[in-house]
């Protein structure tokens, strides 16, 4: 049951971006963004801990979180597919972790450890194998780069804020608030272009995935995965997301993605690998005060 709870989070993430490419066919980027997050708001609404209360001075947070996790990073993605294929922007993905762990060495103004500085280094080297076969492909590519290296920034702040306001109330909670922050930023570009579409099949069911599952049941299956095997193993469900929108990307698109592209993705994935290894080791070993409470 754990290895299910791990794996099927990643696979729906990974498969978000193949949802938002077909969804692009029925709508423009701002009403793709705003219909998966007001599906994923009425998917997250069925479960009862999405209701629970949250502490009145974490409302601020829940709402950047809403800004920084929900409404711009999630506009950015579908403007970016644009102008770059659906696999590459998941491939991209796998740099998360670099800007979360960047992030949060300049807010605690403190150099990383040496072990996840090597991650870092591994991590950012494989971002630039990845992009740098779009450096020939024309502005309209490397624009959608940008908007994607901005959602990325964007993930890196808003994780170090959900991080202490989740601890505080609950994961679930704090999304399902999140998003409806998002839902009502979105709103006034979003809704006009949902009343727009253009409607077939194939689109309709991508945006109903997309929404559901992957703005939806994804986080609560994540959450349960963190209460069963603990956090930090149940973000290893994060290292699934560039291999299954690589291989759907190129499977179901027929999307062209080039070598060094790939190769750049599993350097990425390397260096966020080594990163969480350190952080683990870091996380296990006691310090002497620790040691001496334990003692005492």
């Amino acid at each position: 049951m754990d290895w299910v709870l791990l794996i099927v989070p990643g696979t729906i993430w990974g498969a978000s971006f193949l949802f938002i490419a077909e969804g692009l066919e029925a709508m423009a980027p701002n009403g793709v963004t705003f219909t998966r997050l007001l599906v994923g708001f009425l998917t997250l609404a069925l479960f009862p801990g999405s209701r629970r209360a949250i502490r009145r001075e974490d409302w601020l947070g829940t709402a950047l979180v809403g800004i920084l996790w929900m409404a711009f990073p999630l506009s950015m993605f579908p403007f970016a597919e644009r102008h770059v294929s659906s696999a590459l922007t998941g491939m991209l993905n796998g740099a998360v972790p670099l800007f979360t762990a960047i992030v949060a060495a300049g807010i605690a103004r403190r150099w990383p450890s040496r072990g996840i500085a090597m991650g870092l280094a591994v991590g950012l080297a494989g971002g630039v194998l990845m992009g740098l076969p779009t450096l020939g492909q024309g502005r309209s590519t490397v624009l959608g780069i940008l908007l994607i290296l901005a959602a990325l920034v964007s993930y890196g702040f808003a994780l170090n804020v959900a991080r202490p306001v989740q601890q505080r109330n609950g994961a679930l909670p704090v999304i399902w608030r999140a998003q409806a922050v998002a839902l009502v930023l979105t709103a006034p570009l979003g809704l006009p272009a949902l009343l727009h579409a253009h409607w077939s099949p194939g689109p309709l069911f991508s945006l109903l995935a997309l929404g559901s599952l992957g703005t939806g049941v994804a986080y609560v299956l994540t959450v349960m995965a963190a209460g069963r095997v603990g956090a930090t193993k149940a973000s290893a469900t994060a290292f699934l997301i560039p291999p299954v929108a690589l291989l759907l990307g190129v499977l179901v698109r027929g999307e062209h993605v080039a070598g060094l592209s790939v190769l750049g993705g599993g350097v990425c994935l390397a260096g966020a690998w080594l990163m969480r290894r350190a952080q683990l080791e870091h996380a296990v070993r006691p310090t002497p005060a620790i040691g001496a409470a334990r003692a005492a």
